[in-house]
């Protein structure tokens, strides 16, 4: 027999996750797509009743943002000038409708290598918070997840927050996507960067590059290059000549592997330009 439970409480779901296996359904944009016209074999564990796991909050460490917070609560909530690339990527998650539902988190176990909000937490340092009914644990993003699809979640495991270290929400970001179209589009490429400039200095530099690879990546060697360099325009040039080692696109019916390698330099140096223009004195329209 199938079962369907909805919780209220933290400690009920980790204790239900502990005792059989359960899919877990979160703001459901992904659930029910993938579902498609098979029967239900799963036992479906809905969370939407933890309220505990919607919203953001600070602590001296960390910026805590719950599992379940929504896109739209995102976009929302004032945050630091390092998040604006997070929020650009937040108005680019599907529809309006889709924003209000979607929860952070689902973006994140749902493990596609196009998802929206992947680069723009990877140049804040994000952590996953995994926890069960024995144990918490903390993992980097770009360990939780592994490839198409796939993550380091263990049985009895859920997410609960991703987690922001304090020194990595300094600076200024931008997101630049590119698609075949402006709205409601899979990524062809998508990049996030965040500078912080000291003095008119890179004083450190934070790039992820997401859909031109199994999953989204820091580029070191682009960060690598652009820090102490001054700045200006100039950085367009720097992004240009750098590795990016980390990248191995494919070719499918979006763009071929070739394109997406030129377009990621492209849209890099652009975001690049971006977070040095808010940097500025610009400020993102979320």
């Amino acid at each position: 027999m199938i079962r369907y439970a909805k919780p209220t409480t933290v400690d009920e779901a980790l204790a239900l996750l502990g005792e059989d296996r359960w899919r877990i359904l979160a703001g459901g944009t992904d659930f029910y797509p993938a579902q498609g016209s098979k029967p239900f074999r799963d036992n479906v564990l809905d969370i939407n009743g933890l309220a505990a796991l919607r919203g953001i909050a600070e602590t001296d460490n960390h910026w805590l943002v719950g599992a379940r917070t929504t896109w739209t609560d995102l976009i929302r909530y004032p945050l630091p000038a390092a998040f604006d690339a997070l929020k650009q990527a937040a108005c680019e998650v599907g529809s309006v409708q889709i924003q209000n539902v979607a929860s952070i988190a689902g973006n994140l176990c749902n493990a596609s290598p196009a998802a929206d909000g992947v680069p723009g937490l990877l140049v804040l340092d994000a952590e996953v918070e995994l926890r069960s009914a024995q144990a918490t644990r903390h993992l980097p993003l770009q360990e939780f997840i592994l490839g198409n699809r796939r993550t380091v979640l263990l049985p009895g495991e859920m997410v609960t927050a991703i987690r922001i270290p304090k020194p990595a929400a300094t600076g200024t970001s931008t997101f630049v996507k590119l698609g075949a179209r402006r709205y409601l589009v899979i990524s062809i490429a998508m990049a996030a960067a965040r500078l912080v400039v000291e003095n008119g200095i890179v004083s450190e530099a934070a790039i992820a590059v997401g859909s031109c690879s199994a999953v989204a990546k820091r580029l070191t060697g682009v960060e690598a290059a652009l820090r102490a360099q001054p700045a200006n325009h100039a950085l367009a040039a720097a992004v240009q000549s750098a590795p990016m080692d980390e990248l191995s696109p494919i070719g499918d019916v979006r763009g071929s592997a070739e394109y997406r390698q030129d377009a990621a330099r492209e849209i890099v140096a652009r975001a690049v330009l971006g977070a040095i223009d808010h940097s500025a004195g610009g400020k993102v329209a979320a």
